[in-house]
């Protein structure tokens, strides 16, 4: 959670944006009113606006397709610019809705520090997420082509690995070539992304650091780092862990503990340690090594895989947060903490 009250701001500031009107709302450190103007949305109005506030400011927008151009927009505006996850307002779900509205009840959340804050940063390696997001976008298209495909081939009784198109119709006959010829440009498609990814592993230490992790490789290395980007932003190995997927939260009351719900967690890099453990203890390296070591301890081959998935994402943590290499075998260093 950001804690504005810990920093010493005279405005505190909300923007409620949209295409067609924008409403800002401000507080000031001394005053419980809030008081909200609506703008046309256009960035240099919003930031002569800015500019007229003197002293210390901290603006806020909520997360949006349009939110990290708003970021780099109107950062140097402000002393601090929030984006805040609208999942967590739930304060703004409740009563009546207006541009007006949202803004103050955003501004109020802002100005008692309650606000859950989105990762943005103006680093040039921001844009590596918006290639990764392009190049799962593409796989998940080809996969459903893919399924498509083979739900035709199996109405007809045949096999789509086996046969490259259906001859009992016309249409059909149209539709598989089609669909073969979009396969192989999706396959073109596909291997210029990873081709794209190779030089970035080329250009980026941090990347080829996690490359060399056992289990991890090029793609699941660019990954991982187009979704962190700064580690450092974690406390600990445990938020990484929640961030991660990795582990599951507990609620205890009346002395008893409940399973709390799923934590919200980011798919992708779940995806990416599950596979890397999977595909670590399908060779032989160090990781290999570990996971025999859990089995032998009677760990059951379900927990030890999520052993060594968590031992994967600490380890790239701890990479990506000290910027060091990847030094194996370290599971043998702290053999009494690791079951």
């Amino acid at each position: 959670m950001q804690n504005t009250k810990n920093n010493i701001y005279r405005h505190y500031i909300a923007l409620d944006w949209s295409k067609q009107i924008v409403a800002m709302a401000r507080m000031r450190d001394s005053s419980t009113r809030v008081e909200v103007q609506m703008f046309q949305p256009d960035p240099k109005v919003i930031k002569a606006q800015l500019k007229k506030y003197t002293g210390r400011k901290i603006l806020t927008i909520e997360e949006t397709t349009t939110s990290h151009w708003l970021y780099v927009e109107l950062k140097d505006s402000v002393d601090k610019i929030l984006i805040c996850d609208p999942y967590r307002n739930s304060l703004l779900k409740d009563g009546p809705q207006t541009d007006k509205i949202d803004a103050k009840k955003l501004c109020i959340l802002l100005r008692n520090g309650m606000l859950k804050e989105v990762y943005h940063t103006m680093d040039k390696d921001y844009e590596i997420r918006k290639l990764v997001s392009a190049y799962e976008d593409t796989i998940k298209g080809s996969v459903r082509l893919q399924n498509q495909r083979s739900a035709i081939f199996r109405s007809e009784g045949k096999n789509h690995k086996k046969e490259e198109i259906i001859t009992t119709s016309p249409i059909k006959r149209f539709v598989t070539k089609k669909q073969i010829e979009l396969l192989r440009k999706y396959r073109e498609i596909i291997e210029e992304y990873e081709d794209q990814f190779k030089k970035i592993g080329n250009e980026n230490k941090i990347i080829r650091y996690l490359d060399r992790i056992s289990g991890i490789g090029l793609k699941i290395a660019v990954k991982i780092y187009a979704v962190v980007i700064e580690a450092r932003r974690f406390e600990n190995k445990y938020k990484y862990w929640a961030y991660s997927g990795l582990i599951k939260y507990y609620k205890e009351s009346g002395g008893k503990t409940y399973r709390s719900k799923k934590v919200r967690y980011s798919k992708i890099l779940k995806k990416c340690y599950k596979s890397a453990a999977l595909a670590a203890i399908s060779g032989r390296n160090d990781i290999r090594e570990y996971y025999e070591y859990l089995i032998n301890k009677g760990i059951s081959y379900e927990a030890a895989r999520n052993q060594i998935a968590r031992y994967i994402a600490k380890v790239s943590y701890g990479v990506m947060k000290n910027r060091t290499e990847y030094r194996a075998y370290q599971w043998r260093e702290n053999k009494s903490t690791l079951v």
